[in-house]
């Protein structure tokens, strides 16, 4: 262990939460060692501003629980107390100690599958032992209110200095133990603008495909976390160049190219682009709009292709297309109904932005989600290079900003709709012996 004491570190009791140092207080006033610890620690230390604060203590969930009226109970392959100020919760996780150096016969405090990923992980050590099961060095940094020191066990702050990104252990077994690691050594890398060790880098290509045993509903959470936290496009680069895209985008995966230059590569690299910028500027995101754009493609491909061979409509077969792209999707990552709901509302309203006759542009411009569906159409001409899609792009975006008069005009000079005859129901033969009803007759029928 190597002791950074307070005068040879940045970090500073104002720069903490303030209900993270209660925590801390509490704990140590109650006998237990407890310690600032991960992403909190590393970011103090890079001068940046932390998302949350964790804290790892000897006490057991229990005793925090006790401790902590505010607090509950969380998670089952990893059990750990949430303290709720509010907003804001403090995670707050027991030491955890090695899985070889404990014999147990209770499966929820450990268990492991036969892929060697650990379904259980509630074997609670000292703090050297969970300094060694973290999974990143520069995560396994510790501080201290007793003294204000930061504990260095693995050789964190070097690699923090250096900008190396490096598991702790054997890479392959810590990978096995819990696939997600590998994403997390992306975002890392692109968050921190960092470089993933060679020894750390080297598996992840061969082990991609054991993300296919992560739940769907947790991959969707990290999917944000690596598209939707300031560093998308720099992400999704990696993310492709280290085989991690189809395990969780198998649709889109499935059709990269070489070139990097079709429409839905062109698409991908521009929304991804578009929302970093937005992040960046603090500005609202929404993901529904995000995995509409990247799917947009896919879909349109399976549309057509359901067109030529179940003879449907192109409305019909772009419903069905919807749904089946849509169920793919979700086998990966569990993306929830209300997010579904309105890429379905963007996707259709794609079908509906080129007819504008009538009342029918006025009634698209007061619908909830036009706004987005016209950032997609503008997104689809500016990738396309479609010179139909540009102008339909350009009079819908003149018309939003002209008054009631000025769209009266826009409207009439696209003439009018063509009308669409119902076709007269054909009268059936009547039998020739049949004698014609009375009118009284008719009229009792």
């Amino acid at each position: 262990m190597t002791v950074i004491p307070r005068d040879q570190h940045p970090i500073s009791r104002k720069d903490i939460s303030d209900n993270a140092l209660k925590v801390l207080y509490r704990l140590n006033n109650s006998g237990f060692q407890a310690y600032l610890v991960g992403g909190g620690v590393r970011d103090l230390l890079l001068g940046k501003k932390p998302k949350d604060f964790d804290i790892a203590t000897n006490a057991t969930p229990e005793d925090v629980r006790r401790l902590f009226r505010n607090s509950r109970l969380v998670g089952r392959r990893f059990r750990l107390a949430h303290i709720m100020f509010g907003p804001e919760v403090i995670e707050v996780a027991t030491f955890r100690g090695s899985h070889e150096d404990h014999e147990v016969s209770d499966n929820n405090q450990s268990q492991q599958a036969q892929s060697g990923m650990l379904l259980r992980d509630n074997i609670f050590g000292s703090i050297e032992e969970d300094a060694i099961r973290r999974d990143f060095t520069l995560n396994s940094l510790y501080y201290g209110v007793d003294d204000f020191a930061v504990r260095d066990y693995v050789g964190g702050l070097a690699d923090l200095k250096a900008g190396i990104i490096r598991l702790i252990g054997d890479p392959e077994t810590r990978y096995r133990e819990d696939p997600v690691r590998m994403l997390r050594a992306i975002r890392f890398a692109s968050k921190l603008d960092m470089q993933i060790a060679p020894e750390t880098a080297e598996p992840i290509s061969r082990l991609a495909p054991l993300l296919r045993n992560i739940p769907s509903a947790r991959l969707f959470e990290e999917s944000l976390k690596l598209l939707q936290t300031g560093q998308g496009y720099k992400t999704y680069k990696l993310m492709c160049r280290h085989q991690l895209l189809e395990p969780l985008f198998p649709l889109i995966a499935s059709k990269m190219t070489e070139q990097h230059d079709t429409p839905m590569e062109r698409m991908i690299d521009q929304i991804l682009k578009n929302t970093d910028y937005r992040i960046n500027k603090e500005m609202r995101v929404n993901p529904a709009f995000l995995f509409a754009a990247m799917l947009w493609y896919p879909l349109i491909e399976h549309a057509e292709k359901l067109v030529q061979e179940s003879g449907l409509s192109y409305y019909d077969s772009f419903s069905m297309a919807m749904n089946d792209i849509l169920d793919e999707q979700c086998r990966t990552i569990a993306i929830p109904k209300r997010i579904t709901t309105t890429m379905r509302d963007i996707w259709q309203l794609q079908q509906r932005l080129p007819k504008r006759q009538g009342r029918r542009a006025n009634k698209l411009l007061e619908h909830p989600k036009f706004r987005a569906a016209f950032d997609l159409l503008e997104l689809r001409a500016n990738v396309q290079r479609n010179p139909e899609l540009e102008a339909l792009a350009s009079w819908w975006a003149d018309f939003q900003e002209s008054n009631n008069t000025q769209q009266r005009s826009m409207v009439s000079e696209l003439g009018q709709a063509p009308v669409r005859r119902r076709p007269r129901p054909r009268k059936r033969p009547r039998h020739p012996s049949a004698k014609p009803a009375s009118r009284q007759e008719s009229t009792n029928e």
